[in-house]
């Protein structure tokens, strides 16, 4: 019997991998101790486990014996506090807690999860700070980036994995890997097969895979809003795989001038729109990250046309462009489109965040609506069987903050087989 505790644990989904992975390996196992303060992401973690996990870790003063140690700690700045109390100190984070009980309870082993930027946190200090407190404690760790997309896991999700066993440095076949850099590259690489092994676990994936047939009504765009993408887009819906809707960027993305969301705008205008919209980021124009304000004379280098005082005036009273100075500037915004993305149904997803899962899109019989709560479970590769939160505002944000599952199964399965030895689980 595999006994390990839950830190920090959402709504279960490390507990799910890894309990998926013991139990491949005939190895029984137990949550011991299942910790998360958010009061909703304990509701459901409580219908698909039967348990209503402790509060908070850093009240938790005693815990059972446990053989590993699961956390998917939140990445907090680690600079305010080495500011305060010295570079290597992790008082004041919550790393802290995990480092605490490692002490003193001496387990054999843990798994680590983490955002990727962890890695280059603070010019790599923070990284390195976890790092040694973990190897001062007597653990060997390995650590790896791995995006979701490798193992069945339809979703453009790269993560930080890092491992520990007591004394030892553990062994894995699974490393960095980072996958396709978005869905652009997946799809290409997929279709010529040759530039990319990408599914490690055998499956290769796509969003078209994850949709249900049925869904009801209240998933589906406003009528205003589908004339709208209509009217620019034509009556075949499907051209919008892969488009965002967004103000600020150009490439493959509609604008609220296009779409005509502040009053209907003439060719020229949205012409000259997305001509700033193109621009306004070259060097030649200043280095200024979002976009610098330009004045008539730099605007004229790329808007050749004689009508550039008419249209500057139509698109200043509509509210599109803004005037400060004598220069100018888009008024960006992404206007609380009800979609910001529409995803390929052909390619992955783009990363889930726990603030705008609730606003990607897709196209599904000519017709565009939001993915539903259960579509983004299963962009995290959680089974039909995993007990939604009942409001979808909550299981939006829950799936937004969780792991994928298949991961984390791949990675502590991978773990249990190059550790034989050393763990002695079986």
């Amino acid at each position: 019997m595999i006994k390990f505790i839950d830190l920090f644990a959402g709504i279960g989904g490390i507990r799910l991998g890894a309990a998926d992975a013991f139990a491949e390996h005939g190895i029984e196992s137990q949550c011991v101790l299942a910790s998360e303060i958010d009061k909703k992401a304990c509701e459901t973690y409580k219908l698909n486990y039967g348990e209503y996990p402790d509060g908070d870790i850093k009240y938790i003063t005693e815990i059972p014996p446990f053989d590993i140690l699961l956390a998917g700690f939140p990445c907090q700045p680690f600079s305010y506090a080495g500011k305060k109390l010295g570079f290597g100190d992790t008082r004041g984070t919550l790393f802290f807690e995990v480092e605490r009980i490692l002490e003193l309870y001496q387990p054999k082993a843990f798994l680590l999860e983490n955002v990727r930027g962890l890695y280059t946190h603070d010019n790599g200090r923070t990284f390195k700070t976890i790092i040694s407190k973990l190897h001062s404690l007597g653990y060997g760790t390995y650590d790896m980036l791995l995006n979701s997309s490798d193992f069945g896991v339809p979703q453009n999700r790269v993560r930080l994995y890092i491992l520990g066993i007591k004394g030892v440095t553990p062994k894995m076949t699974l490393s960095t890997k980072l996958g396709a850099a978005d869905s652009h590259q997946y799809k290409k690489g997929w279709e010529q097969f040759s530039l990319f092994d990408y599914d490690v676990a055998g499956n290769r994936c796509s969003v078209g895979q994850i949709l249900e047939e049925n869904v009801p009504e209240k998933y589906y765009c406003s009528p205003n809003f589908t004339e709208q993408l209509h009217s620019v887009i034509g009556d075949d819906l499907s051209k919008l795989h892969g488009y965002r809707i967004i103000d600020y960027r150009g490439g493959k993305s509609l604008h609220s001038w296009e779409l005509g969301r502040k009053g209907k705008c003439s060719k020229a205008e949205i012409g000259f729109m997305n001509l700033l919209i193109q621009n306004r980021r070259k060097p030649v124009f200043g280095t200024q990250q979002d976009g610098k304000k330009l004045t008539i004379d730099q605007i004229k280098t790329f808007y050749k046309s004689n009508d550039i005082l008419d249209v500057i005036a139509s698109l200043k009273e509509k509210g599109y462009l803004k005037e400060e100075n004598g220069k100018y500037n888009p008024v960006c915004g992404n206007m609380s489109f009800e979609v910001f993305k529409f995803l390929d149904p052909n390619s992955i997803s783009i990363t889930l965040t726990s603030s705008d899962s609730n606003r990607l899109g897709v196209i599904q019989n000519n017709r565009p609506r939001r993915v539903t709560p259960r579509e983004c479970a299963r962009l995290q590769g959680f089974p039909d069987t995993f007990i939604l939160n009942p409001s979808d505002v909550f299981a939006y944000k829950q799936f937004g903050n969780s792991v994928s599952v298949p991961v984390i199964k791949a990675v502590i399965s991978d773990f249990i087989e190059q550790n034989k030895e050393e763990l002695n689980w079986d």
